[in-house]
């Protein structure tokens, strides 16, 4: 298998080699060194403010099926537990609910809503028991506002992932943003997940795919700028076009933003607009196959629809029949590799070469 390997100078580096889309070896690769290393996007905060409250979830259905619990315990203390129970191996909760305490309707083993093992029947005559492998497996999670995010194995922290977006957007009401499933959808795109993401992180394409979207932002003036595990791609609002109303010590005070395009190693976007934010979640389905998850969150209703964050189903179809064209040429056997162009595909670069590394 050829080695993934890309030159740290974009001047001079090649793309990765059409093999690591059309193996199964980099795609299982991926699954544990990549996804359940990073931190990824689950629910909305908001919907946990009862105590006793539980949401069950499955991270990245699909590829990591990790079946997880979002409690709130009496004492407001938020909770990501295995949704496993520890006797049998039984889903405990399949539907939202509030309770006092998690109880398996297998066999009846209980645990607090902490995940610490309570009880269990017929137990009386088993020795060293209970032990802390009893208690419910505990998943790290954080959160920014009301997106709740959570990490199997994390080898960076959520501050590391999240810091630029919260050093950047410090102004940024993000406990007010509250989720609108009416607006949510999910697309399926018959595609590599990496291909979506690699046209998502560069604008080079808008001027040829998104006459629309060109048409309310100032192209000549977008901006990519890459950090440790994120990126951004910063948005002008074209002229007689509504940007951001920023504060005095925003860093952009100003600029007429139209948008702050945020991308989370490895499949988290971020896309905030005056009117919200549209939180995309890219679950890979199998080597030609993505569900991406678009996730409204609503600040102000008044502003929804305009600007470039009001077409967003229009720029996602356009989106789908590029990254789907793509997909079927990287199969070419007169295809390997490909060049950067070092002006307008810095965040390709840098998400290939977070592959690289991550990969090994």
């Amino acid at each position: 298998m050829e080695q993934l390997f890309v030159d740290g100078d974009i001047a001079k580096a090649a793309t990765l080699p059409a093999s690591f889309y059309t193996s199964t070896h980099w795609y299982d690769a991926a699954i544990e060194k990549i996804f359940a290393s990073t931190w990824q996007f689950c629910i909305s905060r908001e919907n946990l403010s009862q105590p006793g409250k539980i949401i069950p979830h499955t991270i990245l259905s699909g590829l990591l099926d990790e079946p997880v619990l979002f409690v709130r315990d009496n004492d407001n203390q938020t909770h990501c537990l295995s949704n496993v129970c520890t006797h049998r191996a039984n889903i405990l909760v399949n539907d939202p609910c509030v309770v006092r305490n998690i109880i398996c309707r297998y066999h009846g083993r209980r645990f607090s809503l902490n995940g610490q093992f309570e009880h269990m029947p017929e137990f009386q005559c088993a020795q060293n028991f209970p032990t802390p492998a009893d208690n419910l497996a505990k998943i790290q999670h954080d959160h920014l506002g009301n997106f709740l995010f959570a990490a199997l194995k994390p080898v960076i922290s959520f501050e590391e992932t999240i810091l630029e977006v919260k050093k950047r957007l410090h102004w940024m009401p993000f406990d007010k943003m509250q989720f609108d499933a009416s607006r949510s959808r999910d697309y399926m795109v018959q595609s590599h997940w990496a291909l979506y993401c690699e046209n998502y992180l560069e604008g080079f394409h808008i001027p040829f795919v998104h006459k629309g979207l060109r048409s309310v932002i100032d192209f000549p003036s977008y901006k990519i700028e890459t950090y440790r595990y994120s990126n951004l791609q910063l948005a002008i609002a074209g002229k007689g076009e509504h940007g951001f109303d920023l504060p005095k010590d925003s860093p952009d005070y100003g600029k007429n933003i139209a948008a702050y395009y945020y991308w989370l190693f490895p499949n988290t976007m971020l896309n905030f607009y005056p009117w919200g934010c549209s939180v995309n979640v890219v679950q890979p389905l199998g080597l030609s196959q993505t569900k991406v998850s678009f996730l409204a969150f609503v600040m102000d209703e008044s502003r929804l629809g305009t600007g470039a964050g009001g077409a967003l189903d229009t720029v996602e179809l356009e989106d789908e029949v590029v990254v789907e064209s793509v997909q079927k040429g990287v199969r070419s056997r007169f295809y390997n590799k490909g060049r950067y162009s070092p002006t307008q595909e810095q965040g390709t670069h840098h998400f290939h070469r977070l592959l690289c590394d991550f990969l090994g």
